[in-house]
């Protein structure tokens, strides 16, 4: 896990033109998305080939991946983040907990930029997987240059679910995935962009990437 120092991040909402600042409190981040090998070994899924092994889990809804994070807490002896409210299906998250987490749609777009001020942190080819150089597919984690605090693929290969509600008036449960794809057009694979989608949904360029408090 990678240490992402305090601060403060604006974001912005391109459908309502609507923009806010957010302070970070420092927290650590996994420097590639969860990977197929992780996710089969804690899920006790049977192991598939080594170079599949090596590229990010996907088909893996918001749901799963709350479910995945408590599971992996349990198994390192840390203390679980989400729990389910009053026996409803409403998900709070602990975040004084020092177990699991995805990260916030704040926290990961400052993390992302890690200090820069552009739309993206590099060179698109230089650093992501995207519709134009991926080959119609998926790539192993970390093949593309990092981000100046060492963060892999935070741009394309895969969009990373986080934690947010994404405007429940409008779209109830809807939450926040960022980054771009390996499917992505390069205008969809930048720090600022925000996708949305039901808790249930999974695709196959969708994965998640790890957070922690401390």
């Amino acid at each position: 896990m990678v240490k992402i120092p305090s601060g403060e991040i604006e974001l912005r909402d391109d459908r309502t033109k609507r923009t806010w600042h957010t302070a970070i409190r420092s927290f650590q981040l996994a420097p590639s998305p969860v990977t197929v090998e992780l996710y089969d070994a804690i899920m006790g899924n049977s192991p598939l080939s080594i170079t599949a092994n090596q590229t990010p889990v996907v088909n893996i809804s918001w749901n799963e991946a709350i479910s995945f994070c408590n599971l992996l807490s349990q198994r390192a002896g840390l203390n679980e983040c989400y729990s389910v409210k009053n026996d409803s299906e409403e998900i709070i998250c602990n975040w004084e907990a020092d177990g699991y987490r995805l990260p916030s749609e704040a926290e990961w777009q400052y993390a992302c930029k890690a200090g820069t001020t552009g739309y993206r942190y590099g060179e698109i080819d230089k650093i992501a997987w995207y519709k134009d150089n991926a080959g119609g597919q998926i790539h192993k984690v970390g093949q593309k240059q990092p981000n100046a605090w060492g963060l892999y693929d935070m741009i394309g290969n895969v969009w990373e679910w986080c934690w947010d509600i994404y405007d429940e008036q409008v779209y109830g449960s809807y939450r926040i995935f960022r980054g771009g794809s390996w499917a992505e057009a390069e205008r969809g694979c930048g720090a600022s962009c925000r996708r949305r989608s039901h808790p249930t949904f999974a695709i196959d360029d969708l994965g998640f990437r790890l957070a922690r408090s401390v």
